[in-house]
């Protein structure tokens, strides 16, 4: 599984990772979680706010921070 953190690297990007991080570590999931920063690489998602979450190459929100167990259900739904 492919995760993805959109974002230049802002406060909310990074509790966004530390979210994403508890939740793939609860799920007992393995994930590759990537932070990409670059705006030409997020700006290929059409995300107009960032952070940004990406599972598997689908977006699944965009400028909020969701709670750690949607993220852990996100990734148990893929």
């Amino acid at each position: 599984m492919k995760i993805e953190i959109l974002g230049v690297g802002c406060p909310k990007c990074q509790k966004l990772y530390e979210n994403v991080r508890q939740a793939v570590e609860q799920s007992g999931i393995g994930a590759e979680i990537i932070k990409v920063t670059k705006i030409s690489d997020i700006s290929n998602y059409n995300v107009m706010l960032t952070p940004a979450l990406v599972i598997d190459g689908e977006v699944k929100t965009s400028g909020t921070i969701p709670p750690v167990s949607e993220i852990e259900k996100w990734i148990k739904d893929r």
